[in-house]
């Protein structure tokens, strides 16, 4: 079936394009920069497209005749919003590797027109949020009285350039937490705690992770927070940042951060191989029962290579999944970040 890795020409958008390539499968690779797209599609002998999305005509045509996109290009919440309005239009399924809640929330607005259309939204088909995801399903099983859910990962995985302009882009918007089922803005460094991820405790702080959306969809539960490892240093420094916050969203400050990001390069193969990811989860209830989950995965950037393939190839083998907004874990399951290579099995443990 036609399908289309969009921003093949980025940084996780290529390693998924190779993988893809050595698995024998046959992306259209696209994007906006033609040269770049063409170079690469021209190495792996894949057909390729170069379009904006900003156009509507151009976009419209690019995915006529395509079943599925992978959508790679970041900062997402730039270029989600077109695109999924687009394979709305055009009944082809939309997945993306984001981790921003804006998206998620989009995705979940506009599940009415995706089951109407008879297609699949799943944005977070990566490390963003897969493994985040699956153990907060597997906590809610465990637990199915839960109120409060807490997620966190320790990663070691580094940047690459879309993600460090996504984090830039984040800096100004400050934390976000979910309270009482609803989303809460609240500053960046808003919590800390200790925690053991699975390999030792750790000092840690909230962060605004993609869970803040995705956890409650997939659970129900109405109280979300996600924490990584941090320093006491880095979390005054975050709140000394709360005071620049205004500073911080004007143009010319993010396009200055943005330059700079856009220098920054992802980690190597070797690299990747050396940097596995802990990930953890809690589940309470009102009576104050407790029970923990941690799994140990691959590299993010690797476990976004092979979770993105995998949702990808499932979605365009079953022809009769009901159309609509998705997580992860409400399309492939609880046990999905097991299946992947490179991951054990989710550990649960009581409190």
């Amino acid at each position: 079936m036609p399908w289309m890795i969009y921003g093949a020409n980025g940084y996780t958008g290529e390693l998924i394009a190779r993988e893809a390539a050595k698995r024998g499968l046959r992306p259209i690779l696209a994007g906006r920069n033609e040269a770049r797209i063409q170079a690469l599609a021209g190495e792996l002998n894949l057909p390729s497209r170069a379009f904006g999305l900003q156009d509507d005509t151009a976009l419209f045509e690019g995915l006529q005749d395509v079943d599925l996109v992978l959508n790679c290009a970041g900062p997402f919440s730039q270029t989600a919003e077109p695109m999924m309005f687009a394979c709305i239009q055009n009944k082809t399924h939309y997945l993306d590797i984001t981790g921003e809640i804006s998206v998620f929330e989009l995705a979940q607005e506009l599940s009415s027109k995706a089951r109407k259309a008879k297609i699949v939204l799943c944005p977070g088909v990566g490390f963003d949020v897969i493994p985040t995801d699956c153990v907060a399903a597997r906590l809610k099983e465990t637990l199915p009285d839960a109120t409060h859910l807490t997620l966190g990962f320790d990663s070691r995985s580094g940047l690459s350039s879309g993600t460090a302009k996504t984090t830039v882009e984040a800096m100004k918007m400050g934390g976000r937490v979910r309270e009482d089922g609803e989303i809460k803005a609240v500053g960046l460094g808003y919590k800390t705690r200790e925690i053991n991820f699975g390999n030792g405790t750790k000092f840690a702080v909230t962060i605004p992770w993609g869970d803040v959306s995705t956890a409650f969809h997939s659970t129900g539960i109405r109280n979300v927070e996600v924490y990584i490892p941090s320093s006491a240093k880095s979390v005054r420094m975050m709140r000394a940042a709360n005071l620049a916050r205004p500073i911080l969203g004007l143009g010319l400050v993010q396009g200055i951060l943005k330059s700079q990001a856009g220098k920054v390069e992802g980690p190597n193969e070797e690299q990747r191989g050396k940097m596995p990811a802990y990930v953890w989860g809690e589940a309470r209830n009102e009576a104050g029962q407790t029970v923990v989950a941690r799994v140990k995965t691959a590299n993010g950037y690797s476990l976004t290579v092979t979770g993105s393939l995998a949702v990808a190839s499932y979605i365009l083998m079953e022809k009769n999944i009901p159309g609509g907004a998705y997580t992860p874990s409400k399309l492939m399951g609880s046990d999905f970040v097991e299946r992947l290579d490179g991951s054990g099995k989710i550990q649960i443990s009581d409190v």
